[in-house]
């Protein structure tokens, strides 16, 4: 039998999904299951969005250009354009969804070999882009005791090498919630600058900034313009991931010429999911006043009431809508599978992702879990309930 590629068996498992199984069989035994694994908003998408599709009246739906309808990178330009003055539709290519604006980015920007450095924990998926276009992770620890603060600057000088060519961040942070200061970016465009290294900035979580705290783009930082590089997406934003819509944005046109390449290479992103993207950019302010107040109240309930659990230890998240908790067990992807398999408490369980997948380094996040409260507040009170009585069933077995 021909054998597997080493790319193909290197790429890592996902720690969001890969409980599904005992998730699955969890509810064919009649346990009900609390997803808090997965970003998945249960937050009703712009009916503005929904509307352009039902009322599409094209008889063929024909390929786009390749980087996306003048017409939607144009509206987008608009909106880019309050963020950072002067972005054209020229500077935006549309991609189908964030992670395939990243994995042009990589494959555009570095070579077989060259290495990124990331802050950890981070978005597991940034694991298999860099995995499938050879670039080499350099992670660099920041720790729960602060919040998932920016690390040290130190600490990316020392990890800079020959083969260093990007540092990616994400802002605000999948898995962490944690909202980056400007202060925090100027650092890091001192040394993009100083070291000449390309800039990449996951924003797709750019509306869900909360406490009076603002967002700061790359796009904002003067200095770098062609060294920036932003993923976006209207997964989250708008809550209608399945549409599979995202952009890349940067000034630096022979990044733009280059990506462009690898985009006429796969055709077109999709079509329909460009026409509710586009529609969405409608959407009035009042949708994410509604929807960031939802988010606050659903954090509130589900941080505090983790933070109330002996034993546990959860930041509050500046953005986004996700956390890491710290609890009181020594592995938690073995704990998160037991709680499927063998814990209820009033009939449900909770389903969570175990936090080592969303570190590069071995050993790290063992004992701490991401959670998404992307569920309407009642079952958040509930997963709170279920997963204290689950520590203690599970410490005492």
């Amino acid at each position: 039998m021909p054998k597997i590629s080493e790319r193909g068996l290197n790429m890592p498992e996902s720690p969001i999904r890969k409980l599904v199984p005992f998730a699955e069989k969890a509810k064919s035994k009649g346990v009900g299951v609390i997803h808090l694994n997965i970003g998945q908003p249960d937050i009703e998408t712009p009916q503005v969005a929904l509307d352009a599709v039902k009322n599409i009246s094209m008889e063929v739906i024909e390929y786009s250009h390749s980087a996306g309808n003048e017409s939607y990178r144009k509206g987008l330009a608009k909106y880019y354009d309050k963020i950072s003055s002067g972005i054209t539709h020229e500077d935006i290519l549309v991609t189908t969804g964030g992670s395939e604006a990243l994995s042009f980015g990589f494959t555009a920007c570095l070579n077989l070999g060259d290495e990124v450095i990331i802050p950890e924990p981070f978005y597991a998926n940034y694991n298999g882009f860099a995995e499938a276009t050879g670039v080499t992770v350099v992670p660099i620890n920041s720790s729960i005791e602060s919040g998932f603060a920016l690390p040290p600057i130190e600490e990316f000088e020392k990890n800079i090498s020959a083969k260093t060519k990007a540092i990616l961040i994400c802002n605000p942070g999948n898995p962490t919630g944690y909202l980056y200061s400007k202060e925090e970016l100027n650092q890091l465009r001192d040394i993009v600058k100083k070291h000449d290294l390309y800039l990449f900035a996951d924003e797709v979580y750019r509306e869900f900034c909360y406490d009076g705290k603002e967002h700061h783009s790359l796009l904002e930082l003067e200095g770098i313009e062609d060294n920036v590089i932003v993923v976006d997406s209207v997964s989250k934003r708008y809550s209608m991931c399945g549409v599979r819509i995202g952009a890349m944005i940067t000034r630096n046109k022979a990044v733009m010429s280059t990506t462009l390449k690898l985009a006429q290479a796969r055709l077109s992103p999709p079509s329909l999911g460009q026409i509710a993207s586009e529609a969405a950019l409608e959407t009035p302010p009042s949708y994410f006043e509604k929807v960031s107040k939802e988010y606050i109240e659903r954090r509130d309930i589900l941080v505090d009431g983790l933070n109330e659990i002996d034993g546990v230890f959860c930041p509050k998240p500046g953005g986004a809508f996700y956390a890491v908790a710290q609890l009181p067990v020594a592995d938690t992807d073995d704990f998160c599978q037991w709680m499927l398999e063998n814990f209820e408490f009033e009939g449900e369980t909770v389903m969570m992702a175990p936090a080592s997948g969303f570190y590069s380094t071995a050993g790290k996040g063992k004992n701490e879990v991401r959670l998404a409260y992307v569920l309407e507040k009642d079952k958040l009170k509930k997963a709170v309930q279920c997963l204290k009585h689950g520590i203690e069933a599970y410490n005492n077995k």
